[in-house]
């Protein structure tokens, strides 16, 4: 039982020393309030906030959009031929694509749950190739539809995304197919058994 009381005592004790500094660290926080040390106050609370609204209307104004470096004339002429808009693509999904006035040649890509900052990327095979290099984006545009790739997490976002020029082409590819990759049916080979 004395242990008991000896630990109850030492709790009393460190509540009451933790309640007077709290109560002595308040005395001198807030001091007695005089009429003339109330006027005081009110008129430095006024150029306080009177100069944050300068500084933060200051800091409006001067705050630009980060310029991304220009973009070299092969890039440029990739960025010309890009699908701007809004996009529909396959499962209900869409995308919207959108053009920087700011800075030529790089557009901005929204969808549900993702915003991308995309620049042109040239490629070997004439597919349009557009990059979020920091976010691991790819948006490809081919003739007929489009493409958007997370090569991070290595799946598509949205696919079969289509522009009405890209609609157009499409419904031209089902009446006339493009001649298949590997076409042997005229073939001239000569039989070699």
């Amino acid at each position: 039982m004395s242990m008991f009381k000896f630990v109850l005592l030492s709790i009393l004790t460190m509540s009451l020393s933790v309640s007077s500094s709290i109560a002595q660290n308040q005395a001198t926080i807030t001091p007695p309030k005089t009429p003339a040390a109330n006027s005081a106050a009110k008129g430095q609370a006024k150029q306080t906030t009177q100069a944050a609204k300068k500084s933060e209307a200051s800091k409006n104004t001067k705050v630009k959009a980060p310029q991304e470096a220009p973009l070299p004339a092969d890039q440029l002429s990739i960025a010309e031929k890009v699908h701007v808009g809004h996009l529909p693509c396959e499962l209900g999904a869409s995308v919207r694509m959108t053009a920087d006035e700011r800075s030529p040649g790089y557009f901005n890509l929204q969808g549900k749950g993702y915003k991308y900052r995309m620049r042109p990327v040239t490629t070997s095979t004439g597919a349009i190739r557009l990059e979020d290099e920091k976010a691991g984006a790819v948006w490809l545009q081919l003739a007929n539809k489009s493409m958007l790739m997370d090569q991070k997490k290595g799946r598509r976002l949205a696919d079969e995304c289509v522009h009405p020029d890209q609609v157009a082409i499409a419904n031209d590819m089902k009446i006339n197919p493009p001649p298949a990759l590997i076409d042997v049916s005229n073939a001239n080979t000569p039989n070699q058994r």
